[in-house]
């Protein structure tokens, strides 16, 4: 066109769809285009806009770019290009077999290159199919494919339908053809030659066809679906063999598949089933990280019935699903439990790996009764010597807390300091002397005691809940801070008003944590009685347990708690010297304890009743409890053994 509009040159698509004169205005063919027209002599630059546009197949809402070219200077020379872009008719659109081409294999499907999604690219793919190839397509992918731990299946193999589309929305063929399906074609049908060969079939069905496929089938829609209509398979294959297929439909009112149109289908398979391939590899090892992790994470948590619990683990986004981050409550004998949260560093299978390891040292090493200074101090000669092959780091928080006498031990290495909440009081962080993380070392791990008031919470989690690369870590603590300080009577909400704002964050490390609300057990529920250092000591324990139990209506186990008490006792009194405390509690069993001044450490011997510091009687204690064990005290020691309550 000229600068005044007047059309001077067009191609043969322009004459035969427009009906377009030469000298005839831009504007009295294509009604609207005067004004974007003058805009692009004016300014210069390119212009693309909507128009309605009249053609010999009715109206259509065309794109309409105008660029204008350099010849713009000379007033009777050409001054605009105008590009028009029609949709095909609906009967013509699968004529032209370049525009086939085009469509189908270079405009739509780069698109899905970069979907790892396997249901979200099943999806695209039929949505490229159609409308560009055939009016219905499906795409079905083997159940062995899909799930390595399927066994190959005798005869023709079932299949599990991802996606259906169409071009008119007709609400039959989803009836007749429902996406997630499992389906198995009948022996001689075009599916399970497909299946067998391995090749594109291409069928006509006629109306004798299509009736005898549904029968056979046992669908009785699907003769007025696939009546006249032409059937195109294209598998889908991979080194390993065939994963599935597509199943392309035209219905009458379009030419039929012909050997052309199998080409083009067949190289738009082979491209597809490279997408499917690393979508579907993608998805299994991503399920697999996912299952490692969620092992290696604790599916229960222990504690006393008066240590209300939440935990939280959160991925670090899509991308990054599986960490090294982790939280445990492990319950110990004498109404404590040990809460721990740590973070190896790195992420991926190999640091959830490590993380295992960590879990199952900590689970012994708090089975082993040790203070937090020293379980942590033998985690970290742990990392190192797993650092001799694969070098690791990590940190870990370690607390005890004694619901008896209400104290929590603390220890860290390397770890963001726990968060103390008491009712009534702003929160606190508190102040645990540093160590190095786990596996660097060279510093020794220092514990702390602290007493905490009934209702108080305590707040264990790891840096990807303060840390951000956009901010100050401060900002994170003053948050994390601000939500406790406000408060929150339920756990669950307060577990999500901490996560807000860091819950769609994809520049954050992965998160764990856990939140305790800590009570004392009731008094009535445990009772302490210094004895003497002297052979009646064991006479006066008997008598004082079968008192306890009398009133906490434990008779039943009288017989055995005196025995088991009067053991312990002599024990004490014969080896260790010094003042000898009984205790008794009642939480979730009967836990006896003998505390004394001697450090040294029983041992009970196979075929012989001694121990390393010459005690006697653990053979008896061994027997008659349902565990027992010894822990270190600041005093010294306390020997302990648990009954479990009569039903």
């Amino acid at each position: 066109m000229d600068s005044s509009g007047k059309v001077l040159q067009f191609d043969r698509n322009a004459a035969a769809v427009l009906r377009i004169e030469p000298g005839v205005p831009l504007d009295e063919v294509i009604a609207g285009a005067g004004a974007p027209l003058c805009e692009t002599v004016r300014s210069g630059r390119e212009r693309t806009v909507m128009l309605s546009v009249e053609t010999s197949g009715g109206a259509h809402e065309a794109v309409v770019t105008l660029h204008p070219l350099s010849a713009a200077a000379d007033p009777d020379g050409v001054a605009v290009l105008a590009l028009v872009r029609v949709p095909v008719p609906h009967a013509e659109r699968f004529v032209d077999p370049a525009l086939v081409r085009r469509a189908l294999l270079d405009d739509a499907l780069p698109r899905l290159g970069s979907t790892l999604d396997l249901d979200l690219l099943a999806r695209g793919l039929v949505e490229v199919a159609v409308p560009h190839l055939c009016n219905v397509a499906s795409l079905l992918l083997l159940e062995s494919a899909l799930d390595p731990e399927e066994p190959p299946a005798a005869g023709v193999a079932p299949m599990r339908r991802m996606a259906l589309a169409t071009d008119d929305g007709d609400s039959a063929w989803d009836a007749a053809f429902p996406t997630g399906e499992a389906v198995v074609y009948p022996d001689d049908s075009p599916y399970a030659r497909c299946l067998a060969t391995g090749e594109p079939v291409r069928v006509t069905l006629d109306a004798e066809s299509a009736v005898r496929l549904a029968a056979e089938w046992r669908r009785p829609p699907v003769a007025d679906l696939f009546k006249g209509a032409s059937l195109l398979l294209l598998p889908i294959t991979e080194a390993g063999g065939l994963l599935g297929f597509f199943v392309c439909v035209r219905t009458p009112a379009h030419r039929p598949f012909d050997a052309y149109d199998v080409e083009v289908g067949m190289e738009f398979a082979s491209r597809a089933a490279i997408l499917v391939e690393c979508a579907h590899r993608y998805g299994r090892e991503r399920a697999t990280a996912l299952t490692l992790q969620r092992s290696l994470l604790p599916t229960d948590l222990s504690a006393p019935a008066t240590v209300e619990l939440r935990h939280r683990y959160l991925p670090g986004g899509r991308l990054i699903e599986v960490g090294g981050d982790w939280y445990e409550a492990i319950a110990l004998p004498g109404a404590r439990v040990a809460l721990v949260v740590g973070d190896v560093a790195g992420h991926g299978v190999r640091a959830a790996v490590t993380m295992g390891r960590l879990r199952t040292a900590i689970q012994t090493l708090a089975a082993l009764d040790l203070p937090p200074a020293e379980a942590l101090e033998r985690l970290d000669a742990l990392m190192r010597t797993l650092g001799e092959r694969e070098p690791h780091f990590a940190t870990c928080a370690y607390v005890v807390y004694d619901a008896v006498s209400g104290r929590c031990e603390v220890a860290s290495a390397g770890h963001p300091p726990p968060l103390l909440a008491a009712p009534g009081s702003p929160a606190a962080y508190l102040d645990v002397p540093p160590a190095p993380p786990l596996g660097i070392g060279d510093g020794p791990v220092v514990s702390r005691e602290f007493p905490v008031a009934d209702g108080t919470l305590l707040f264990l989690y790891t840096d990807g809940l303060v840390e951000h690369r956009a901010r100050d870590i401060d900002v994170g603590f003053d948050r994390l801070r601000a939500v406790f300080d406000r408060g929150a009577g339920d756990l669950d909400e307060l577990c999500r008003e901490t996560l807000d704002g860091v819950f769609d964050d994809h520049q954050r490390d992965d998160i764990a944590m856990l939140l305790a609300r800590l009570h004392r057990i009731p008094e009535e529920d445990h009772v302490a009685f210094a004895l003497p250092a002297e052979p009646a000591a064991a006479r006066r324990a008997r008598g004082l347990v079968r008192e306890r139990l009398r009133r906490w209506g434990l008779g039943a186990l009288a017989d055995t708690a005196v025995l088991l008490a009067s053991e312990l006792v002599t024990n004490a009194y014969r080896h260790a010297g010094g003042p000898i405390t009984l205790r008794l509690i009642r939480e979730g069993g009967l836990v006896l304890e003998v505390f004394d001044s001697y450090d040294g450490q029983p041992r009970v011997r196979a075929g012989e009743d001694v121990c390393a510091d010459g005690g006697r009687g653990l053979q008896v204690v061994a027997r008659l409890s349902r565990r027992w064990g010894v822990r270190c005290t600041p005093g010294g020691k306390a020997v302990w053994c648990e009954l479990p309550l009569p039903r």
